[in-house]
Parts: C-alpha cells; sequence; structure tokens
C-alpha cells in the first residue's frame, strides 16, 4: 500500500478523504509543508499539498531525497509551487475543478453581505437594537457586475449575477464570444471594466501578468463607490492600494476571502495572538470590509470532489500509465 504524506491536515480533511481512500496508507500531519517540515514525509513515494503550503526548491530536494516522486495539490491553484525546479523531479497533479458553484456562491454572499449591512443588523439586533439606520443598500437588478476572469468559476457567478437581473461585462485575456453570446454578456478591455462596473469581482488564477490587477493605477479608472470582491488568489489585489481606497471613500466596500500575505494567518486560530500585519488589522476593523478566511471552497460537495479527484490522480500515477489528466507542466 502506497504511502501517502498530507501536509496541512484539517478535521474536513481527513473525514473527507477517509472517507473516499480504500487504496492508500495517508499520513495526515497538521503542519503546513516547509523546509522544516518536508523530512516528515521520507519514505512518502506521494505527497499532499495545499493552497498556503511552500514547494519552493529547497522544499522539493528534500521530498525527492526522501523518496517522494508525486505532488498532489489538492486545490486548483499552484502559484506556490517552483514548477520549473520541480520539472524531471516530481510529478505534480491537482484538482483544477471541483465546484465552481461553491465559490461562486460564496462570492454573491460577500456582496449581499456588504450590501444589505447583514453584518451590522445581524450584531444589532443581538444587542436588541432593531434600528435600521444607516443600513440601506441598492438594488443588484440593472447594476454592473465586470468579472475578471471567465473559467468555470467565474462563468457559475456570471450565471448568478445574470439571474439577479445585472448587466455583466467581463475580462479574460482568452475571451470566449461564443460563451458570451450563449450567457449574454460582453467582453471589454480591462480598462473598460475598471469604468463601467458598479462591482468587480476577481475569478481568476494568479499568474506573473495579473498580480496586483487591482492596484493604484486601475483603481484611479473605477466608478467612484464601486464594490470590489476576491475569492481568486490574493496577490491579485495590491492591498496598501486597496486600503487607501477604502479610506478615500473612492472604494465603497470589499469582500474578500483571500490575502496576498495570508500563508501563516489563513485556516489557522490566532485569536490569542498579537496581530503583526497592519495593513490586514486595519482592513479587518473597517465597517465596509468582510474577509472569511479562504473558505469560499468549502462546501460537502466540494470537499467530496476534491477528495476523489486526489485519489483519482494517485491512481494514475501509480497505475504506471505515465500520462496525467490533471498534470501541471511549465
Amino acid at each position: 500500500m502506497e504511502k501517502i504524506a498530507f501536509f496541512d491536515a484539517k478535521p474536513y480533511d481527513r473525514e473527507s478523504f477517509d472517507k473516499a481512500n480504500k487504496d492508500y496508507d495517508i499520513h495526515y500531519f497538521e503542519d503546513k509543508l516547509t523546509a522544516e517540515t518536508a523530512p516528515l514525509a521520507a519514505g512518502c513515494r506521494a505527497v499532499c499539498a495545499f493552497v498556503n503550503d511552500t514547494i519552493d526548491s529547497a522544499v522539493i530536494d528534500t521530498l525527492c531525497a526522501g523518496g517522494t516522486k508525486l505532488l498532489l495539490m489538492r486545490c486548483a491553484g499552484y502559484n506556490n509551487v517552483d514548477l520549473k525546479y520541480a520539472a524531471g523531479k516530481l510529478v505534480v497533479l491537482r484538482v483544477p475543478a471541483y465546484s465552481p458553484y461553491a465559490v461562486a456562491e460564496h462570492t454573491m454572499a460577500l456582496i449581499l453581505l456588504l450590501n444589505r449591512k447583514v453584518h451590522k443588523s445581524y450584531i444589532r439586533t443581538r444587542d436588541f437594537n432593531f434600528s435600521i439606520n444607516g443600513l440601506t443598500g441598492f438594488d443588484l437588478h440593472g447594476k454592473t457586475a465586470g468579472v475578471i476572469g471567465t473559467g468555470k468559476i467565474g462563468q457559475a457567478f456570471i450565471d448568478i449575477c445574470l439571474g439577479f437581473g445585472m448587466k455583466v461585462i467581463a475580462f479574460d485575456p482568452f475571451p470566449n464570444e461564443e460563451l458570451a453570446k450563449s450567457k449574454g454578456f460582453t467582453y471589454v478591455s480591462a480598462d473598460d471594466l475598471f469604468a463601467g462596473s458598479d462591482i468587480i469581482s476577481l475569478h481568476c488564477p494568479l499568474t506573473a501578468e495579473n498580480k496586483h490587477i487591482i492596484n493604484e493605477e486601475s483603481i484611479k479608472k473605477m466608478k467612484k463607490r464601486v464594490f470590489i470582491v476576491n475569492t481568486s488568489r490574493g496577490q491579485l489585489i495590491d492591498s496598501e492600494a486597496l486600503l487607501h481606497a477604502l479610506r478615500e471613500k473612492r472604494i465603497a466596500a470589499a469582500g474578500l476571502d483571500v490575502y496576498e500575505e495570508e500563508t501563516d494567518i489563513f485556516y489557522e486560530d490566532r485569536s490569542a495572538d498579537i496581530a503583526h500585519d497592519e495593513t490586514l488589522s486595519l482592513l479587518v476593523c473597517m465597517p465596509n470590509v468582510i474577509i472569511t478566511s479562504h473558505q469560499a471552497f468549502l462546501t460537502e460537495e466540494a470537499l467530496s470532489a476534491i477528495a476523489a479527484v486526489t485519489l483519482a490522480n494517485a491512481d494514475e500515477f501509480f497505475g504506471g500509465k505515465g500520462e496525467y489528466s490533471n498534470e501541471i507542466k511549465v
């Protein structure tokens, strides 16, 4: 029975993988995969990692020295993997899609919470304060949603927006005009999206080209009082620029399920720690910002799909096929 070293394991991970697993000896480690923890994988031919693990050259060398041949990313993103260094040393497989609906629905939940001030009314009514002063929102119907990235998650979010009666414009470096025509949205340039959107939502992978796509310059092109929502990757937004624009009231509200410096914070209980990230501390304290802890994917259906596809990826590798449907290549 092949051994899999499973890093950054949480109770929900164990539950979903134990339910799906029949063929592997999975060793769960609560620690993230780093240069310090990589030796724990010695003797395991496969390692299972997640979005906030560090898979750099030092980690790859340690894994290979311990006999690891396969890196199973139980997520769609892989910007934390040094793919160039891994080439020829490790086969890297991922889960390209699990539940686009989970992320898209969480995105709309953030928008609804921010717009209708539900987070504020929840606190008020628990204190028997039933005043509705300061809770005014706006109709989503007729507003323009700007969607950056039209992959499966972006498409699911577009469907939700259209269901609310919103107009949708989108930017994607690889536009699919046939898709746009069939769904009823329009592709525009990034600048036109910034200028024309009431709500901007990010649904794209992190690349060298789009890092900090939301920055000081792009914010200047946006409508005043725009909403910005990010359920993709934290580094798509320059956090300092976002904070500054929120303070100046150029941006009306922000919903963030990710943060560019989240690695040592998200997925962990830091309630007893002194916060050293001043930008995050200020964002958390703002009444027009809602931050969730990279949980947009977290549904029963998504967890089940992640486990099933990850283990199927392992089956392909250990079955000796030599070609892998979900391989990440440089």
